[in-house]
């Protein structure tokens, strides 16, 4: 734990939990029921959630929620899903022949095009509130709604990795970023279609997933302090 920032803790969240049910598991361990995180992360990514226990703790977290965010992210071309990750599997459709063949240098040229400042447009499986409903509600339903593109900034992209169609990529990034919407909207760049395979995000702000403790040495941590 950071000095700096009392009671608040970089959880390794695993994948399968959501960010809530991390939150629920810490209120349980602490015993103070004003808990809250920074940033959500989706049941199947991994990686730094940031937690704050108590009410002076819960009050920074708007602070680090804006701060500069960092993933390790796996996309698959050559499909797409309904849910722009492994999620809508069963809704898999092929875009394109999967032999399509798209070289390393076209995948750099793509994913140049996204650095900066950009226009993005959430999932429809999102929490973005659409007529004060969540979109990924309506979506559940089969009803597709209106999502407008919002600003975000992508400050970095490097390719760690790839043999297609499996690419893999650093991302550094600000507030509000879908790694999903990326991984979306390269496949549309590159006429291949794409989802989001995997993701891990690896910092926010100070916070490191090296630093990271998992529920289990954070019912430690807590019973020392």
């Amino acid at each position: 734990m950071n000095i700096a920032y009392k009671n608040i803790f970089s959880i390794y969240k695993p994948k399968g939990p959501s960010s809530f049910n991390i939150v629920a598991r810490a209120r349980k361990i602490t015993g103070v029921k004003k808990v809250g995180h920074a940033g959500t992360l989706d049941p199947l990514a991994s990686g730094v959630l940031v937690v704050g226990v108590g009410r002076e703790a819960t009050k920074r977290l708007s602070e680090i929620v804006g701060q500069e965010k960092e993933y390790i992210a796996k996309i698959r071309l050559g499909l797409t899903s309904a849910t722009d990750d492994a999620e809508g599997i069963k809704n898999i459709s092929e875009f394109l022949v999967a032999e399509k063949s798209i070289s390393l240098n076209q995948v750099k040229w793509a994913l140049g095009s996204f650095v900066g400042i950009i226009k993005q447009v959430p999932p429809q499986f999102s929490a973005v509130k659409v007529g004060g409903r969540r979109a990924y509600k309506s979506a559940r339903t089969g009803q597709k709604v209106e999502l407008l593109p919002r600003p975000v900034e992508i400050k970095d992209i490097k390719v760690l990795q790839y043999k297609y169609p499996d690419l893999r990529i650093k991302v550094i990034c600000g507030k509000g970023v879908y790694i999903r919407s990326l991984a979306r909207d390269l496949g549309k760049a590159l006429g291949s279609g794409a989802y989001l395979a995997g993701l891990e995000r690896t910092r926010v702000g100070e916070f490191t997933l090296a630093q990271s403790v998992t529920l289990e040495q954070l019912a430690e941590l807590w019973q020392k302090e």
